[in-house]
């Protein structure tokens, strides 16, 4: 498990609740977008991503995002949803999670995101603000040093 989740600079944990599961008994995969919110906003809150548009009206809006499923899980568990950016470009950055189930010591579901800036004041694109990118740059570095040790 934790050489796993030191490849994200990020953790979130969640417990599974029983309200989450369908008829099949597990969790519905549409709650597997919750999970990631989740660990996108913890992620955003890192990044202090979600004061910024208090300030600048620029921000995040979710432009797609994708689940891999690979074990069911069911209730009750707690799981671990580790969370990263792989990729940014001027206006857009990728992230990815994976989601581990402390009951099963494996990994149930990987997930992407494409997230893009958005001037809500302008109704338009942005550009990603540079103290926002080394932001990022150093949340993504700690990742680094947890594997270093």
């Amino acid at each position: 498990m934790d050489a796993i989740l030191q490849q994200y600079p990020v953790i979130t944990e969640i417990p599974v609740a029983w309200g989450e599961m369908d008829a099949l008994n597990h969790v519905n995969n549409v709650v597997y977008f919750r999970y990631f919110e989740t660990a996108r906003l913890d992620y955003f809150k890192e990044a202090s991503l979600m004061d910024d548009i208090k300030e600048t009206g620029v921000g995040p809006v979710l432009s797609e995002t994708s689940a891999r499923y690979r074990l069911p899980v069911t209730y009750p568990d707690t799981l671990l949803v580790g969370s990263r950016v792989t990729h940014m470009e001027g206006d857009r950055f990728t992230m990815e999670y994976e989601i581990f189930s402390k009951k099963m010591g494996a990994v149930t579901t990987r997930g992407t995101a494409q997230v893009v800036m958005f001037d809500f004041k302008n109704n338009a694109k942005a550009q990603i603000s540079p103290r926002l990118r080394e932001t990022i740059e150093a949340i993504e570095a700690r990742k680094a040093l947890s594997t270093d040790a």
